[in-house]
């Protein structure tokens, strides 16, 4: 059955062939509607849909400049003309017009003079065609023939003028068309719905077609959200449901609160150039005016037995895992801006000094947490990671042993998955050593972690390449599903 718009378009069709805006007048259709109409009857052979290209210009930044001031090459044979010398030119007559004055012919240079050639003349007498070109395009009109080895060198000159190309469509029966419209009845029978008949209540006693919602449509591509992003509303959503309150979130950090106040050692590799990303720009970040520095710098001296470096604890980094604002909310609950017991999450990006592969990047996001809690233990720890991997969509869920500086016992987490039948390292946990609870907190355990967020989602997705979430695929970005 044809659309009320086939039909429209059909009959309008049969009195003769017609533009787009022809046969949108016609039919008392839009262009977009007329349009759509057409393509769906050239589908059923009903229709021969003609394309047409006719050329079009308009003025660049560049020409507009030109058609106020005039071109500089016809400036500067004027001025020379009036006797000023290569000296006494604008900077745009000597960069521009000069050149091009020389290649038109228009001067000749002797002995460091320029003088004003025959053809120059000639040019200031009949004035200049690529100025009158102008003038046309400005005032609307299509420039004759006469101008295209003139247009050609414009178009080829910086910013001076601009190709558009207007499309136009044209419309024709075809036989099979004309016996599709007496099949669909005179024009008569014929319902456009439209605005008025919306409004107006009208409609209600149109003969319209049935819609068939089961008929293959055209794709779309409306605006989606990144799969990364999804998933990072999925998790806030996860951590929100248990009881979680986020933290807030900054990339740049001290070494203070990425090292120091984590008992990791001034001396330790990770902090290195090799694994850390140190700035120029701020240099250094002054340390809190707090005497949480002070019992930080007694944990490390007493336990590590090293000269502790206040220089070296302001110095600026891009964090290396977002577990650096953590100690900064156990300060917040020691001076009672954060009431204990409480729970913390964050998810955001860090940074790393390391080579790029299909599993590693320099830049990538994390997943961290917090509990406050005196009576927490490390079961407390399993059993909560244990069911975020659940709600996130991994039903099996195990630990291992592992060694991190600031936490005591720590372990790797590990989920499986079932499509590929393997385990996979998603991250590391543990319970904060006393040396980082104690100076602030001040109390003694909390509990922590800090996940990977792309691998989980690589699994979710299927892919191999870690590097696909940043490369900007639109066809990719188009198909992902989470």
């Amino acid at each position: 059955m044809l659309h009320q718009y086939e039909k429209a378009v059909l009959h309008s069709l049969k009195k003769g062939s017609k533009t787009l805006e022809q046969l949108a007048s016609d039919t008392n259709l839009n262009k977009d509607s007329a349009s759509r109409a057409g393509y769906w009857l050239k589908e059923k052979g009903a229709v021969e849909i003609h394309e047409s290209i006719t050329p079009s210009y308009e003025l660049g930044e560049e020409g507009k400049k030109f058609l106020e001031s005039g071109f500089p090459e016809f400036n500067l044979i004027k001025k020379l003309k009036q006797g000023k010398s290569l000296e006494g030119l604008s900077l745009d007559e000597k960069r521009i017009g000069l050149p091009w004055a020389k290649r038109n012919g228009w001067v000749k240079i002797e002995g460091g003079k320029a003088a004003v050639s025959k053809e120059g003349e000639k040019v200031l007498q009949t004035g200049q065609v690529e100025e009158k070109l102008l003038r046309e395009i400005s005032g609307g009109k299509t420039p004759g023939k006469e101008y295209s080895p003139v247009i050609k060198v414009l178009l080829g000159r910086g910013d001076v003028l601009r190709n558009i190309e207007n499309k136009q469509l044209s419309f024709s029966i075809t036989k099979a068309g004309e016996k599709l419209a007496e099949e669909a009845g005179t024009e008569k029978d014929v319902n456009v719905l439209t605005k008025e008949d919306l409004t107006t209540g009208k409609w209600k006693g149109l003969k319209l077609r049935e819609y068939n919602i089961n008929s293959p449509v055209e794709k779309i591509f409306p605006g989606k959200k990144h799969p990364l992003r999804k998933v990072i509303e999925r998790i806030r959503k996860i951590f929100i449901e248990l009881g979680f309150e986020e933290m807030d979130d900054r990339l740049v950090e001290s070494s203070f609160w990425n090292f120091d106040a984590l008992f990791q050692p001034q001396d330790h590799p990770a902090r290195d150039l090799a694994d850390t990303f140190y700035l120029s720009s701020p240099e250094t970040i002054p340390l809190p005016k707090d005497d949480v520095v002070e019992r930080v710098k007694k944990a490390h001296e007493e336990k590590w037995k090293y000269k502790w470096d206040r220089k070296v604890a302001e110095q600026a980094v891009l964090r290396t895992h977002d577990t650096a604002i953590s100690p900064q909310y156990l300060l917040k609950v020691r001076k009672g801006e954060r009431k204990a017991p409480a729970k913390f999450f964050t998810v955001g990006r860090v940074y790393r000094n390391e080579a790029t592969d299909f599993k590693h990047l320099s830049e990538f996001y994390q997943v961290g947490g917090i509990i406050v809690y005196e009576d927490a233990t490390f079961r407390d720890l399993l059993g909560l990671l244990k069911e975020f991997y659940r709600k996130l969509g991994f039903e099996q869920t195990r630990f291992f042993p592992t060694y991190f500086p600031y936490t005591e016992p720590s372990v790797e987490v590990e989920v499986y998955h079932e499509d590929r039948k393997q385990w996979l390292e998603l991250g590391g946990a543990g319970v904060f050593r006393p040396e980082v609870c104690l100076p602030t907190w001040g109390k003694y355990p909390v509990l922590a972690w800090g996940l990977g967020l792309e691998r989980p989602i690589m699994l979710m997705m299927g892919l191999k390449d870690i590097r696909q979430f940043y490369r900007n695929d639109i066809s990719w970005l188009r198909e992902a599903r989470v």
